[in-house]
C-alpha cells in the first residue's frame, strides 16, 4: 500500500508555488481556490516573503492548495490512486479532499475559515510552538507541565512539539536538558491547544454546511491514528483537532500495521518524509517538492500496483 501524506503549517517557503503555475490547468485551479479561500494564492505563493506567508490566514490555504494540486497531478500522471491518505494538522483537509470526502472547493473554503479563525484566536495572546528534539519523552513532558506548555504534536519518537506562550517557550529553550534541542517553528500561534478553543466553534458551524461522502480510500486520523470510514466522523475530527494534539506518531504506526510499502509526501513536501525516515525505516519515500519530483512519485505509485 502506498500512502500519500499532506503536510501541515510551517512547510511553506517563499515562491514555492511558482513552478506549479507552469503546468496546464494549474493557474485556473489556483484562481478558483483563491476565490474559495479568499486569499490571493498566486501572489502569496510566488512573490510574498517568508514573514508574510507565515501569517496563518495565508499559510494554511497555500499549503492545502499546493497539496491538492500536487495530488491531482500525481493521480493524472499515474492513472491510478494511492491506497491511503493522511494529513498532518491542516493537511487533513487536503487528505479529505483526496479521499473524496469533500470537494476541493469546500476544502479551500474551510481552510480559509480555519486559518482566519485560528489567527484571530492566536491574536488574543502571544503564543507559538517549538520542536523539542531528543531527550527522554517522559522527562520532556514533565518539563512541559512545569512550564505550563502543551505537547501539541507527537511527531515521532524523540520529537514532540511544545506550544504555549512565547515567554514559556523561551524558558523551555533555556532549561532544555543536555542533549535536547529546542527549535522555534514558523507558525503564529499555539495551535492544537486550548488557546484555539474560540476557533473550534467557528469551524464547526462552517463544517455543518458542507456536503460530504464516505472516504473512497483508506483515511487515517490525527486524533489517534485510526482509520476513519465515515465522512461525517472525518469532518467532526477536523473540527476538534484544532484544539487537540496531532498524533502523527500513531498515524505512522497505523501505516506500518496496514502494510505500507511506500510513502509519498505532496507539496510543500519535506517535513513528513523526514519523519517517515525515522519512524518507518526502510519504507521507500518520495517528497514531491516541485513538478520535477512527480516522475519519481509516479514510479513508486505504479510500481506498487504491478
Amino acid at each position: 500500500m502506498i500512502v500519500v501524506g499532506c503536510p501541515g503549517q510551517g512547510s511553506q517557503t517563499p515562491g514555492f508555488l511558482a513552478p506549479w503555475l507552469d503546468l496546464d490547468g494549474v493557474p485556473d485551479q489556483l484562481a478558483a481556490y483563491s476565490d474559495a479561500a479568499e486569499v490571493d494564492l498566486v501572489a502569496h505563493g510566488t512573490r510574498s516573503d517568508a514573514e508574510t506567508i507565515r501569517d496563518t490566514r495565508i499559510a494554511q490555504p497555500l499549503i492545502v492548495a499546493a497539496s491538492m494540486i500536487a495530488m491531482k497531478q500525481l493521480i493524472q500522471r499515474a492513472q491510478g490512486s494511492a491506497g491511503g491518505l493522511a494529513g498532518h494538522s491542516v493537511g487533513e483537509l487536503a487528505a479529505l479532499s483526496g479521499a473524496g470526502v469533500i470537494s476541493s472547493e469546500d476544502a479551500m473554503r474551510l481552510v480559509g475559515i480555519r486559518g482566519r479563525a485560528m489567527a484571530d484566536a492566536a491574536a488574543r495572546t502571544p503564543t507559538g510552538m517549538s520542536a523539542v528534539l531528543g531527550g527522554d519523552p517522559g522527562d520532556v513532558i514533565t518539563l512541559l507541565d512545569e512550564l505550563d506548555l502543551t505537547p501539541a504534536n507527537y511527531n515521532v519518537a524523540g520529537q514532540i512539539v511544545a506550544a504555549g506562550t512565547l515567554e514559556n517557550l523561551a524558558e523551555l529553550a533555556e532549561r532544555a536538558p543536555r542533549g535536547v534541542r529546542v527549535m522555534p517553528l514558523q507558525v503564529a500561534g499555539a495551535f492544537h491547544t486550548s488557546y484555539m478553543a474560540p476557533a473550534v466553534e467557528t469551524l464547526r458551524a462552517a463544517v455543518a454546511e458542507v456536503e460530504h461522502r464516505d472516504p473512497a480510500a483508506t483515511l487515517w486520523s490525527n486524533r489517534d491514528g485510526a482509520v476513519v470510514a465515515d465522512g461525517r466522523d472525518a469532518l467532526d475530527r477536523i473540527v476538534t483537532q484544532v484544539s487537540s494534539p496531532v498524533r502523527w506518531d500513531l498515524c505512522m504506526e497505523s501505516f506500518l500495521a496496514a502494510g505500507i510499502t511506500g510513502f509519498i509526501e505532496v507539496a510543500p513536501a519535506g517535513a513528513l518524509v523526514g519523519l517517515a525516515k525515522r519512524g518507518m525505516r526502510g519504507i521507500p519515500n518520495v517528497a514531491v517538492k516541485t513538478p520535477e519530483d512527480l516522475d519519481a512519485a509516479v514510479e513508486l505509485l505504479n510500481g506498487a500496483a504491478q
